[in-house]
């Protein structure tokens, strides 16, 4: 058991050894995982059929599968011949002869017993048990039976008339499966007939062979379906790895790559900005330009030099005035009031002079 799998694990896989194997889903990764696996399998192949019963069990399986088959032929035998007894009652009910009408009605009644004795299941023993649901018993099925002269003489044709029944019905049948026939004559009609059992054993065995194929080829699926969700869950388990590793691994040196571009491109992009500022300043500020900027600069700080000088005295001359106190804020005020009324008076004399 603890041997490696090696060449018999190999050969386990293999699509021919799957059918002496009891039912089982094999991968490479199971066989890796258990190495005694394959051992096992193998031993089990000497107890075991493919379907997986033991062969004790197999060969009684067997044994009741062809006593089934057996049976089910008798009673298919019979049951084909009653319905064609049926049939033939069916079609040949009308425009007969008395004589045919006596067979006809001899056959029917015959038929009915047969069926009401099945219908009641009489056994062998049946004068020894008790009667059935409806009261009836074997002796009261045989009251309904016609005479035994009658009963004779529909034996004696019985055969007969099965025959022709029966060679319609192949006749029939071989129309179905060779309509060359139809036009043929009675001779390569039976030629044909004697060869029409072979025709449908042969296509009764490609149909089993078929239908064989057809399950092996859904076991196979049914192997490849418990197979590929594993195949699948590995190549995913594969590609989480790869974007683990590959892909978020190289993440962070493909940033500061990205990173390191981009503060390259800002500072050129900063320097070409600077670079056309100052061509538009030189196309702007030509050197006579410049000149008279730099005049009006001199000018406009000596003047703000002599504001500053102005407001420097004023600021001297009104912190002096602050410190006379409140009387000297009376006399400004005075002062205000007689100027005002000094201007007003001056305009009234001017007004005076334009009249």
């Amino acid at each position: 058991m603890a041997s490696a799998p090696g060449p018999v694990g190999a050969g386990l896989l293999q699509p021919g050894c799957a059918g002496r194997l009891p039912p089982c889903s094999l991968t490479d990764e199971d066989l890796a995982v258990y190495p005694g696996l394959a051992n096992l399998l193998i031993s089990l192949t000497k107890h075991m059929d493919s379907s997986g019963l033991s062969n004790n069990l197999a060969q009684q399986l067997e044994a009741a599968r062809k006593e089934l088959h057996r049976s089910r032929t008798n009673w298919l035998k019979w049951e084909a011949l009653h319905r064609i007894l049926q049939e033939a009652l069916r079609d040949l009910g009308s425009g007969l002869a008395t004589q045919e009408k006596k067979f006809l009605e001899v056959l029917e009644q015959q038929l009915l017993v047969g069926e009401l004795r099945r219908i009641l299941d009489f056994g062998p023993s049946a004068q020894d048990v008790q009667p059935s649901l409806l009261g009836l018993v074997p002796s009261d099925l045989l009251e309904l039976l016609p005479p035994n002269q009658e009963l004779e003489e529909m034996q004696k044709r019985l055969p007969v008339e099965l025959e022709k029944q029966l060679k319609h019905k192949c006749l029939a049948l071989l129309s179905y499966f060779c309509p060359e026939s139809d036009g043929a004559g009675q001779i390569p009609q039976a030629s044909m007939m004697r060869t029409l059992g072979e025709s449908l054993a042969a296509e009764k065995q490609h149909l089993q062979e078929a239908r064989d194929r057809y399950q092996e080829l859904m076991g196979l699926l049914e192997q490849q379906k418990a197979a590929y969700p594993q195949v699948l869950l590995r190549c995913l388990a594969l590609l989480k790895r790869f974007a683990r590793e590959y892909r978020l691994g190289a993440q962070s040196e493909l940033d500061s790559l990205n990173t390191q571009y981009l503060e390259i491109k800002c500072n050129a992009m900063f320097l070409k900005i600077r670079l056309e500022e100052l061509s538009i300043l030189l196309e702007t500020y030509v050197p006579e330009k410049v000149e008279v900027h730099r005049v009006m600069r001199d000018n406009l700080q000596a003047a703000v030099c002599q504001e500053e000088q102005d407001l420097t005295a004023s600021r001297k001359v009104l912190s002096s005035y602050e410190t006379l106190g409140p009387e000297f804020e009376e006399l400004v005020k005075e002062y205000a009031r007689l100027q005002a009324i000094i201007e007003n008076r001056r305009w009234v004399l001017t007004e005076f002079n334009k009249d």
